[in-house]
């Protein structure tokens, strides 16, 4: 900058003579600046809209609840009598969903958390996506959705797509992922949605930590962040070829314990079928699957329970272990297995004729688990298996499910009524009409506070 004394200019001290004075612009101040920033608004708009109308974001509708969300409190007394409350069409749900404050239903595209009184619903939540299935686990309810897009090679038969769209939900407010309680804190938040490869007609099963899926060909395991630790048979992409212990394995009946699972696998090389257990993890994280035991069984056996409690030898109470109980047909008889895949007992049975002749079409017998005792459910009557060793206790012939525990009591669920029985000793105590109308099929059944619910068929019926 300079300043002028009469005819001379004289430079500021620091000036530089051949800077040149700055020059104030103004941006778009021609109109080509401002049709190029319009246009590429206009570009950016166009991209964001497409990327919204295929997102998933778009296609999902959830409906949250805000309100007070109670759990019902245990009924003080037995009652005299069941009458229907409330009923709700749920094809998704194999069995009754009922997650503390809340029996959560699942119909065409659409989960509805309701208030397990009145049925009335608290919340929703829909995809534009077909239901697989639905169940509870990790005190949260468990949606799985059908894509068409997986990672399976093209002659692949499950190449068209499979249930792998899962997500969890707050059975209080609908909410994706498991809500942070009063004061915690979290590195990351808990989004409640994983993409899978599980097979189409898949059940879910929860051991206590883990989800399993079924499948014809795929296993697939999960922790409580959806996360897989563990798949079982035909992969997707398959990345190490010597990673499965067998390929070309077809599964019939699945079970799971804590963090085990028991397969019954049908093998190209092997001369009938064969049980495995393996972990629902593996060592250092590995996704190769660890066997625990693998032996071979009868053809058209059946995987029925398992327990980590058993014990085998009575005197020595520290040795307690894992057991699979296997159904074996011709003549039927119920194996149990010690954790090596050793027989350690076998049991005679008297079966209905038709009890083993058709293979569970969602691979799961079907059974109920208390703390006394697993409920197995053959086709025609319900036989109580102890928890301490998997032997048969007592038999309820002309069951139509494997029952639930209600106010201290058994409920096996018979023709036209409710058989009640103490749990351990299968001791008659009375039975309760129900009237289930034109309906005679299987049932499964849970309890909730004061109400019992029985899953028939595609609907879910509430008692009280």
């Amino acid at each position: 900058m300079t300043h002028h004394f009469g005819d001379e200019d004289v430079l500021e001290p620091g000036a530089d003579p051949d800077r040149p004075e700055p020059v104030v612009r103004t941006r778009f101040t021609r109109r080509r600046d401002v049709v190029v920033a319009a246009l590429i608004a206009v570009v950016a708009l166009v991209a964001g809209l497409l990327v919204w109308l295929s997102s998933d974001i778009r296609a999902t509708t959830a409906q949250t609840y805000a309100g007070p969300a109670p759990t019902p409190g245990r009924p003080t007394a037995f009652p005299p009598s069941l009458g229907e409350t409330w009923r709700a069409r749920s094809p998704a749900t194999p069995t009754p969903v009922t997650i503390g404050p809340a029996v959560v239903t699942g119909d065409g595209q659409d989960v509805v958390g309701r208030d397990p009184i009145s049925g009335k619903p608290r919340w929703r939540y829909s995809r534009d996506l077909p239901l697989c299935t639905l169940t509870s686990a990790w005190s949260m309810a468990i949606a799985v959705y059908e894509k068409s897009d997986n990672l399976l090679p093209s002659d692949d038969p499950r190449a068209a797509g499979g249930c792998s769209e899962v997500t969890a939900l707050d059975p209080a407010t609908g909410r994706r992922g498991k809500q942070p309680r009063a004061g915690e804190q979290r590195d990351k938040p808990d989004l409640g949605e994983r993409n899978s490869d599980a097979e189409l007609g898949t059940r879910l099963l929860f051991d206590g930590s883990y989800v399993t899926t079924t499948g014809d060909r795929l296993l697939t395991t999960w922790r409580s962040d959806l996360v897989q630790t563990m798949e079982y048979g035909q992969v997707p992409a398959v990345v190490n070829p010597d990673k499965q212990p067998r390929t070309g394995c077809e599964y019939h009946t699945v079970a799971v314990v804590q963090s085990r699972i028991a397969v019954v696998e049908d093998c190209p090389d092997d001369g009938g079928d064969r049980l495995t257990v393996y972990r629902a993890t593996g060592n250092n994280d590995s996704e190769k699957p660890e066997v625990v035991a693998s032996v071979g069984v009868a053809n058209g056996s059946r995987v029925v329970a398992m327990t980590d409690e058993c014990r085998l030898n009575p005197a020595d109470e520290e040795d307690v272990q894992q057991c699979t109980a296997v159904v074996e047909p011709n003549p039927a008889r119920l194996i149990v297995l010690n954790e090596k895949g050793e027989q350690a007992a076998s049991y005679p049975l008297s079966l209905g004729p038709g009890d083993l002749a058709n293979e569970p079409v969602d691979h799961v017998v079907a059974t109920a688990t208390t703390p006394v005792a697993v409920y197995w459910y053959t086709g025609s009557k319900t036989i109580a298996l102890s928890r301490g060793d998997l032997s048969p206790l007592w038999t309820v012939d002309g069951a139509l499910g494997p029952g639930t525990m209600f106010a201290g009591q058994m409920l096996v669920p018979v023709k036209n009524g409710l058989r009640v029985l103490k749990p351990a000793t299968g001791k008659p105590v009375g039975t309760l009409p129900v009237d289930r109308g034109d309906y005679a099929g299987p049932i499964a059944m849970s309890t909730l506070g004061p109400m019992v619910y029985e899953q028939r068929g595609d609907t879910l019926v509430a008692m009280r």
